[in-house]
């Protein structure tokens, strides 16, 4: 090829000239790409395009040489919703290289493979024969409307594969409300189907259930959109989803949809261990590729229409109406007591001109338990006078005779009394400021503590023999119970409700229901909680909690201005008064609520320790109030009494963590709980007059020989004894069960341990008081009858069980039940309401049974 002058000087100039070589390169490519292109022209497969109808099988042949194309005309209409399915089977074994199948519609295209791969846990492969889809159905706005769609049939191997193809109209594709529609789904079928909102409906429950257990389910619910994610690879990329065994549920709401219609996609899973089932075995063989397709399932699907607000206000309104009740009935009381109170007074008040000596009252110095004469007993001008002029109060020990004195010899020891006072007094500033307080500087004794050998370990104690501390010391010891619950309450609730947030915040987002579990077919959402009901019924704890600390704050104030002007009553008779641990109780009662408030916005297995933690607060601060009604010098202080607390918890979380299943954990737990519970039995049997040291196993030996052997005397306490045994033979049989049974729910056994504890020592309280001649009044009474027939039908409803996240979330909603309280409540709420009142009812059993010891002088009242 030769190439002219004018050719080659114009392209110099523009300074893109080319030899002659290198054009001729450039002919030799071109040539080639056309050679190519006419080649691949000849080996294009040959394309055939059908008319196919519906409802129609076609038994055709595909080859890497051949391509079908099939058309379909299909008539949509905007009043009445079809589905079209799309049914496939690969007749030919031992397929080297699959067909592929491609749904071309106006907008949207669907395309899959047969056989169709699926894949399991650990990238186990499950291939599919048999696939059936259903096509995406794009909204139209015309009255009636044609569509075409072309589904292309290809594969790339060159023998001939045999397939069988059916399209079908599914005339059940629009779901009606409170209408039952069966079908039958699989690994490679799955189904969905339509819903649309009616006019008024702003809230509807969809409800999927199966006769089968498994194999294991997916429920989606989706929005109206191309293409579906109806496979189990790709089902949780949209919308809402949980799995399911026989029961599965979800709360829909019509604003999370602009259509007002939505998508429910049912899928069956490859395997079942998300159901908590059994994984399968790899399969190997081609007959087994084959087999581990058979996994089909019939469901029943049900849309119905969920409460509106009228329920909504209903369940509120009579959430509040119980415990407002609450206050009502305690305003109503305490009128009535007032009331008897001033009448009482008005009988027996004296004349405003008469003598402290005639009277019998004497004005004692506040802060002052009584003087304490050479016989050790603690004696009150009143309580004589009292004991002298009726003989109704018969408070002994064992039939003892209660102590008389007649009236003149009264006033001689009036007397006496207010000069041993006046001498006491000199030298002690009765404006010393309470920070200033130290409580080994004001006992009550200047040899207390070598005196605390002798007084603790006598046959029997009288309460005065243990309530020698100064008042202002024990005030502010036991006042530390409450500003410490109060902080941690502080510091807990805090990261609590932050965590709660986040999980609700991501259930939203993500539409996962398996991070929560609920009782789904009572589940009513509220905002952005999922379920409000569940929240609402814990309302109980905070308000009767908030409600005992108003009350326990009337008692204090009542109290105090008792000691301003000087009652002896409140000076020297019954109980200590040292409220600081009733503060507290009341505390843990409405962080209960708070935490349990926080644990149901979303329940599971890492945040159950929520719902626990102050649960154990309230069983160890019982315990600790009725141990201290005895025995206020020696009561354990608030930082022993949390750190023990804090190291319940600690296992609480470790048993929840490492527990199941696990041998060395239980063993190690029981070990530790038989050494706790002897160590507490000595310390309770000796009043705290031991030594943990290195002598001990020989003070034991010793102590066995001599009272065992030698003389075989029986125990110089035997009340005492009689309870330690029997709190040793519950808490060693608790530790033997679980190491032998091992209980999945850890935290709940651990609750259970204080329990029995605190329901123990409270009996052997109950029989101890009437066993010792003093009495039950009448409201105490009426409250333990009543707190034990709630606390029965509390427990009731809390053996329920709708839910449990000691299983998986589709095994949990097998336990899954309707309301039955007013459409919104269900028995857990219920649980919620009663055990509320129960506590509530417990609390003030503990702040009342010792009232009958009001006007009894303190070494009149035994210790047990």
């Amino acid at each position: 090829m030769v190439l002219s002058s004018s050719w080659k000087s114009r392209h110099k100039r523009r300074g893109c000239w080319v030899g002659p070589g290198l054009a001729a390169l450039l002919w030799f490519c071109v040539c080639t790409q056309f050679i190519c292109a006419v080649r691949a022209v000849g080996e294009t497969p040959n394309v055939v395009q059908k008319d196919a109808e519906f409802d129609v099988t076609y038994n055709d042949t595909v080859t890497s040489e051949n391509q079908t194309i099939y058309a379909f005309n299909h008539t949509i209409s905007r009043n009445k919703t079809e589905g079209v399915r799309v049914t496939v089977d690969v007749l030919s074994q031992n397929l080297k290289s699959p067909i592929l199948f491609v749904v071309r519609q106006q907008q949207a295209v669907l395309s899959f493979q047969v056989p169709l791969i699926l894949r399991g846990l650990y990238q186990r492969k499950y291939p599919y024969n048999h696939v059936g889809r259903t096509l995406c159905q794009p909204p139209t706005r015309a009255i009636s409307e044609t569509q075409h769609f072309f589904i292309d049939v290809s594969t790339l191997s060159s023998q001939g594969t045999n397939y069988q193809l059916r399209v079908s109209r599914v005339e059940s594709f629009t779901l009606q409300t409170d209408k039952k529609f069966s079908f039958t789904a699989s690994p490679s079928q799955p189904q969905y189907f339509k819903y649309i909102f009616p006019e008024g409906v702003d809230t509807v429950i969809v409800k999927v259930n199966s006769d089968k257990t498994f194999p294991c389910s997916v429920m989606s619910i989706q929005d109206i959109q191309c293409p579906v994610f109806d496979l189990d690879n790709n089902v949780a990329f949209l919308g809402m989803y949980q799995t399911m065994t026989k029961k599965g549920a979800i709360t829909v709401q019509k604003k999370d949809f602009p259509s007002n219609s939505f998508y429910v996609v049912l899928v069956v899973k490859t395997e079942d261990e998300a159901c908590g089932g059994p994984l399968l075995y790899y399969p190997l063989r081609p007959d087994e590729l084959i087999n581990a397709g058979n996994r089909s399932k019939i469901l029943d699907v049900m849309v119905s229409q969920a409460i509106n607000l009228e329920v909504y206000v209903m369940g509120m309104l009579f959430c509040m109406g119980i415990f407002l009740s609450f206050y009502l009935l305690t305003l109503l009381v305490a009128c009535v007591e007032n009331k008897r109170m001033n009448k009482k007074r008005e009988v027996f008040e004296s004349p405003a001109d008469t003598s402290p000596a005639e009277t019998g009252q004497t004005p004692a110095l506040p802060y002052e338990y009584g003087s304490f004469l050479d016989n050790g007993s603690t004696l009150s001008s009143e309580a004589i006078t009292d004991s002298a002029t009726s003989t109704d109060n018969n408070y002994g020990y064992m039939g003892q005779e209660p102590f008389k004195r007649r009236p003149f010899l009264n006033h001689l020891h009036h007397i006496a009394i207010r000069i041993e006072r006046s001498l006491e007094s000199v030298g002690r500033s009765r404006q010393e400021s309470l920070s200033s307080v130290e409580e080994d500087d004001y006992d009550t004794l200047d040899d207390i503590n070598s005196d605390k050998n002798i007084v603790r370990t006598k046959k029997f104690l009288c309460v005065s023999d243990l309530a020698r501390k100064d008042k202002r010391v024990l005030s502010k010891k036991y006042q530390i119970y409450f500003w410490n619950i109060a902080t941690i309450a502080v510091f807990y609730a805090l990261p609590v409700i932050q965590l709660v947030i986040t999980y609700q915040t991501v259930v939203n987002v993500t539409g996962n229901q398996d991070i929560c579990y609920y009782n789904f077919l009572c589940a009513h959402p509220l905002g952005a909680l999922s379920a409000f009901n569940n929240i609402l019924s814990n309302l109980g704890y905070v308000m009767l909690g908030l409600l005992f600390l108003l009350i326990v704050l009337k008692r204090d104030i009542v109290h105090n201005r008792a000691m301003v002007r000087n009652d002896v009553s409140a000076l020297e008779c019954g109980i200590p008064k040292h409220f600081g641990l009733f503060y507290a109780m009341g505390t843990a009662l409405m962080m209960e609520g708070l935490l349990s408030a926080c644990y149901h916005v979303c329940p599971n297995y890492t945040n159950f320790q929520f719902d626990t933690s102050f649960m154990y607060m309230i069983a160890g601060l019982c315990m600790l109030k009725l141990y201290q009604k005895r025995h206020p010098d020696i009561n354990a202080s608030a930082y022993t009494a949390y750190a023990c607390l804090a190291a319940v918890i600690f296992f609480s979380v470790l048993g929840v963590v490492f527990g199941k299943g696990n041998t060395v954990f239980w063993i190690i737990f029981s070990v530790i709980h038989i050494l706790a519970t002897m160590l507490l039995s000595t310390q309770l049997y000796y009043m705290g007059r031991w030594r943990l040291d290195a002598g001990v196993l020989r003070r034991i030996v010793y102590i066995i020989y001599t009272d065992c052997i030698r003389q075989c005397s029986g125990p110089m306490y035997i009340d005492r004894m009689v309870l330690l045994v029997m709190g040793n033979i519950v808490n060693w049989s608790l530790a033997a069960y679980g190491l032998i049974e091992r209980p999945n729910d850890f935290a709940s056994y651990l609750l259970a341990i204080a329990i029995c504890n605190l329901l123990l020592y409270f009996a052997f309280y109950i029989i101890m008081k009437l066993r010792s001649g003093e009495r039950i009044k009448c409201l105490p009474l009426v409250c333990i009858l009543f707190t034990a027939v709630v606390w029965g039908f509390a427990l009731y409803f809390f053996f329920q069980g709708l839910s449990t996240w000691q299983k998986t979330p589709a095994e949990s909603r097998e336990h899954n039940r309707d309301c039955i309280l007013l459409m919104f409540f269900d028995d857990h709420d219920i649980w919620h309401f009663l055990s509320s009142i129960a506590m509530f009812g417990s609390f003030l059993v503990l702040l009342t049974m010792d009232d009958d010891l009001d006007n009894v002088q303190r070494d009149k009242i035994y210790v047990f």
